[in-house]
């Protein structure tokens, strides 16, 4: 068993080796190997339904077997490298660490065969089935079945099994090419394409700074949780290649994707059963539609989460009245307030945070029900906050139920390897964590859901966390093996079913922080989690475009950001909150995304608010405005979200696939549906941008001017405050309205 401290001189001389030989030497190399016997397999096509699997090569070290669709036959959807393995098996020990969220994985490799042999093969109008072995340095044979398969949503389907019960790491190689971009992979926040690099598949929290400095090594310093440019709450196994390619794996155990090498691909996932698919489309939009035959649609929202702003507010029922009244006189569109302190609020190390009782707290917000009645009299909503986790209501002193307690009562908590409840620690209080696996718990948070939250006139919440399940927890009914990735998920399941038995299920929204494959057929709008109140590429304001965009290409096609962050630091070396100007442009960017949600923060005290101000509220207002004015295109666009799948928020490559400029485009530009392009001011101090204007003609909308892209532009755009670089398509009359809307408010002017 390896200890923590190990983990740090492991690291220690892996920063060593980075600065010496780079990362690749750093991580080693995945495993090749080659194919050493074909006996029965010939060269020949296969047919799959619609897909055709074409063999060539007399001899073994020359097999070359790869995957066509009847549509389009010239390209290849998947192939191996020519006389390599394409299936290997291995056996491992994984060592995994936890902290607040965080996991950090150490796998010890044992065994690993990658000599591969094709004994037979079998067809049939529909499959085609390889059988063989697979040969160990110490010469074992370990045998397996290698299934392809066509089924109903006109998916190739995939699946790997061997008989031998002690394998428990399957790695399926095959070919790439040096310039073919990979994107996708549920939320990743860094970087748009993974190429060149290794990524593994397993939510946790994204961690604070993830790799943004000196606050990263401070908070792995004081708390392991810093993050990595990786970590997500929402890590998804499935991409879409710029060469039209697109894979994703079933599985809910630990995975990774080796993106490294220019030729190849090497995907891994912990088990001796790999399960997947391989799919065909003509265009990304095609390939993302197919996908979410899998994963589900998301849900079209209701009309009135469209109509405004929703405002994040903590502190109390005076507050929120003194804030209502201020939007209230600027005739500011407002969708809902969002009180996440509803059930009280508590100081911790890490600032002002919740009490994890699911009750309202009626001393925080005396009078609520009147509250409710007079926001929702003028067509404003409220929403609250909830989480899988139960705090000891006992510190807090004041409480109807302790919900902690009858959980633990009831057996409805996670167990650690004694029997008693798993106890977690957030920041400077633990907590614990509902066993959905067990169906007496489900049915008791779904009543807590509906008794607690909708009764008291919730039109929807924060479904928070989701993503920290211990690997070492004892579960009801499982293994947390299976269950660490599929957590989220059921967490997802619980909130739907208690909105759906209350006979809401078109009216009450919640949103999500973590995810997995499935999510987006389940939760009905996403967030990005808990960003840092900076202009960073890691973990700041850059990476609500990132997470957007990468998650919008794995079905995640309902989802925002704080509005402003929410990861606020004061330390004495160096402190990070939010600033006015960062504020500001925030607000211009979500203004073209699904929802306009803003959020105080962990130290609110410490952050610019938008009611900080008369200058910022009426900038806020401005855009609220904006937002507003979007609301029918919107809901068209969730109209298509729901029917096929594809994202509101989308990168250009989406529409452009042929266009080599917008594959190099990270987090500079979006798209809004395809009528709008917009690329927001992301650099403390800039008043103008560089922006590429793809083929066609772009009208930019504050100024009406008309700009000739012709097969594609670059240009530098001015953008001051309140007129980030926007434009719309020549002759989209969606583009016309808005214009032609903002103008009759006096908008086009910043103010």
């Amino acid at each position: 068993m390896r200890h923590v401290p190990d983990r740090f001189v492991r690291l220690q001389l892996c920063f060593l080796i980075i600065l010496v030989f780079g990362t690749v030497a750093c991580e080693g190399r995945s495993p090749s190997g080659r194919i050493t016997e074909s006996n029965s397999l010939r060269p020949g096509t296969f047919t799959i339904g619609s897909y055709r699997l074409t063999v060539t090569g007399e001899n073994a070290d020359e097999l070359h077997v790869q995957i066509h669709h009847s549509a389009n036959p010239d390209r290849v959807l998947w192939e191996n490298l020519p006389g390599q393995s394409f299936l290997m098996l291995g056996r491992g020990a994984e060592e995994i660490h936890e902290a607040r969220g965080s996991f950090f994985i150490d796998d010890d490799v044992q065994l690993l065969c990658r000599e591969q042999v094709i004994d037979s093969i079998g067809s049939s109008e529909n499959a085609v089935r390889l059988s063989g072995s697979v040969r160990c340095p110490d010469g074992q044979s370990i045998p397996y079945t290698f299934t392809l398969e066509a089924n109903a949503q006109g998916h190739l389907r995939f699946e790997s099994n061997t008989g031998d019960t002690s394998i428990n790491r399957t790695y399926l190689a095959y070919a790439s090419d040096a310039s073919e971009g990979f994107y996708g992979f549920g939320e990743q926040f860094t970087y748009f394409d993974l190429k060149g690099r290794k990524l593994p598949i397993f939510v946790m929290e994204q961690g604070i700074g993830r790799g943004a400095q000196p606050i990263t090594a401070g908070a792995d310093l004081t708390a392991d949780s810093g993050g990595d440019w990786h970590t997500s709450y929402a890590g998804v196994p499935h991409y879409i290649t710029s060469q039209l390619r697109s894979l994703f794996l079933e599985n809910y155990e630990y995975s990774s994707f080796d993106l490294r090498e220019g030729e190849r691909v090497v995907v891994e996932v912990f088990s001796g059963n790999m399960r997947g698919r391989i799919l065909y489309g003509e265009s990304p939009l095609d390939l993302i539609e197919s996908y979410t035959l899998y994963s589900g649609r998301m849900r079209a929202l209701p009309a009135w989460i469209q109509q405004g702003a929703i405002i994040g507010m903590q502190g109390g029922t005076e507050k929120v009245r003194e804030v209502y009244a201020k939007l209230s006189e600027l005739g500011t569109p407002l969708a809902a307030f969002w009180l996440q302190d509803w059930e009280g609020q508590r100081t911790t190390s890490f600032g002002k945070q919740l009490w994890w009782n699911w009750e309202l707290d009626n001393e925080h917000y005396p009078a609520w029900p009147q509250l409710v009645r007079d926001l929702e009299r003028n067509g404003v909503r409220t929403l609250v906050y909830i989480n899988p986790f139960l705090a000891d209501a006992s510190e807090k002193g004041s409480y109807r139920r302790n919900l902690f307690a009858e959980a633990a009562e009831n057996g409805y908590l996670i167990k650690n390897a004694s029997g008693e409840p798993y106890m977690i620690l957030n920041t400077s209080f633990s907590a614990g964590l509902i066993d959905l696996s067990n169906p007496a718990a489900r049915t008791w948070i779904k009543r807590v859901i509906q008794e607690e939250l909708i009764a008291v006139g919730a039109s929807g919440w924060m479904a928070d966390f989701g993503e920290a399940l211990p690997y070492d927890a004892v579960l009801h009914d499982g293994d947390p093996v299976d269950w660490h990735n599929r957590y989220p998920e059921v967490w997802q399941e619980v909130n739907r079913e208690a909105i759906n038995e209350a006979g809401r299920g078109d009216d009450i929204v919640f949103f999500s922080r973590s995810g997995y494959t499935r999510s987006p057929g389940i939760t009905t709008l996403f967030w990005l989690g808990d960003q840092l109140v900076s202009w960073d590429e890691y973990d700041g304001i850059k990476t609500a475009v990132t997470g957007l965009l990468s998650s919008g290409i794995s079905g995640y096609s309902l989802n925002h950001s704080d509005i402003g962050g929410y990861t606020t630091i004061t330390n004495p070396l160096k402190d990070y909150h939010r600033s006015k100007e960062l504020l500001l442009r925030w607000i211009e960017l979500a203004a073209f995304n699904a929802v306009f949600r803003t959020h105080e923060g962990n130290r609110p005290d410490e952050n610019h608010q938008i009611y900080s101000d008369a200058e910022t509220l009426a900038f806020f207002d401005r855009f609220a405005r904006v937002f507003a004015a979007l609301a029918p295109y919107r809901q068209r666009l969730t109209r298509e979200a729901t029917e096929r799948g594809w994202p509101i928020v989308r990168h250009p490559f989406l529409h452009y696939p042929e266009d080599p400029q917008v594959r190099e485009i990270r987090y500079e530009e979006f798209m809004l549906g395809e009528d709008f392009l917009i690329a927001p001011v992301l650099d403390e101090g800039q008043t103008e941008v560089d922006v590429y204007l793809p083929r066609g003609r772009w009208v930019h909308l504050w100024s009406g001017e008309i700009i000739d892209a012709g097969s594609g532009l670059h240009t530098t755009m001015n953008a001051p405050l309140g007129q980030p670089a926007v434009f719309y398509r020549d002759g989209s009359a969606t583009g016309a309205n808005l214009r032609a809307n903002l103008e009759s408010q006096g908008l086009l002017e910043s103010r």
